[in-house]
């Protein structure tokens, strides 16, 4: 005889697995928040606190802005900024649009689609290597330009799967109804397939945007010009090699005694908050975004 009620996961949990669950959240955030407030107590913290503190702190006793009046006093800092800020945002929108362009042609009966979308993923199986790829850019006249830093990695093919199966989870008969009623192919992707695409772009233009602020690799490789130089390859030369911050200490007064640690732990801040302040905008499109773009209805 079956018994009739609701499924085994949807029944209410009790009150030991609830406090469980709420033991279990409660750590991993205390895992998650105790590293970000002991870099941003750091970067508040005076010379005082971190010598006592042995070069961390978690709670400063006289906070101070110093290091990042210091900081951005320097120049440095505010010119990496700017980099970052105008290859990530020129760097997203030209890698939405190919990506966008590509993903829609592929979802469509093209001649020749099937090969371009098996080199497309044969690209996530092998990388071309460092050596290729730096002569590749240096053939190409890129060395020590912003585009070294944007078209070797324009198109991600985890980005155009997703992308292109949400495209081809879109109804036909929608599309079919559009051409019976006069539009292109532009037309149908203006006006019909974007709209209907609003989640799942936005995680990928967040999956790009997070990729190119947090890119240093290729910075490093093709750009000889510290005035180039992205926040992240600073952030690398002054935080994790230690280097000395010209200008961090050139102030007068008491900006001469900031640590160092208050400032490395101050430039590391800087990097994070951009991705912080962009992502619970989109956060809401993240989960629904990937699920419709990765399976097919």
């Amino acid at each position: 005889m079956i018994q009739s009620g609701p499924a085994p996961w949807m029944e209410r949990a009790s009150l030991v697995e609830r406090a469980a669950k709420a033991v279990v959240l409660a750590l991993i955030v205390v895992v998650v928040v105790y590293p970000f407030l002991q870099i941003l107590s750091t970067s508040l913290a005076d010379a005082k606190d971190i010598a006592e503190g042995g070069g961390l702190v978690l709670w400063p006793r006289n906070p101070t802005l110093n290091a990042y009046r210091s900081i951005f006093e320097g120049g440095i800092i505010t010119r990496a900024i700017l980099v970052s800020l105008g290859v990530t945002t020129v760097g997203t929108l030209l890698s939405l649009a190919a990506t966008i362009a590509m993903a829609y042609g592929l979802s469509r009966p093209i001649v020749g689609g099937r090969v371009i979308l098996l080199i497309a993923l044969f690209t996530l199986l092998f990388s071309p290597g460092i050596i290729p790829n730096y002569l590749l850019v240096k053939q190409v006249g890129l060395l020590n330009t912003y585009g070294s830093l944007i078209l070797p990695v324009l198109i991600s093919a985890f980005n155009l799967v997703v992308l292109r199966q949400f495209f081809m989870s879109i109804p036909q008969e929608l599309l079919d109804s559009a051409k019976i009623d006069g539009a292109g192919d532009l037309g149908i992707l203006f006006r019909i397939v974007l709209p209907l695409s609003k989640a799942v772009l936005a995680v990928i233009a967040l999956f790009y945007a997070v990729a190119y602020w947090n890119a240093f690799f290729n910075a490093l490789m093709y750009l000889n010009d510290s005035s180039l130089w992205p926040l992240q390859l600073v952030l690398r030369l002054y935080v994790l090699q230690g280097a000395h911050l010209p200008g961090s200490m050139s102030g007068a007064g008491e900006l001469e005694t900031v640590p160092e640690q208050a400032i490395q732990m101050a430039v590391v801040i800087i990097a994070i908050i951009p991705i912080l302040i962009l992502y619970p905008f989109l956060q809401k499109y993240f989960v629904r975004g990937v699920l419709t773009g990765a399976i097919k209805g």
